[in-house]
């Protein structure tokens, strides 16, 4: 099971390639309002995070998504839950 220092560095990552403005990624940084990741982005955002962790996030996870922690939670979440 991989920590959840390492699930955030990997989407860091990952959500570095939706920023355009060069800003430092925290958890707290807001998808929308700071990093304006519109509905499309953030579905290739989601299927980068599929794809990266070999996961299949339900749909109606994503429209609660705020910020990079929430991503971070989502995907350790997740990952548990795939744990034997």
């Amino acid at each position: 099971m991989m920590t959840k220092d390492e699930i955030s560095a990997r989407i860091i990552d990952l959500v570095e390639r939706h920023n355009p403005k060069g800003l430092t990624i925290l958890l707290e940084t807001d998808l929308t309002e700071e990093l304006e990741i519109d509905s499309v982005a953030a579905m290739d955002l989601v299927m980068e995070i599929e794809e990266e962790f070999d996961l299949n996030i339900p749909v109606n996870e994503v429209a609660d998504l705020r910020t990079v922690g929430d991503l971070v939670e989502l995907v350790a979440r997740e990952l548990r839950g795939r744990e034997p």
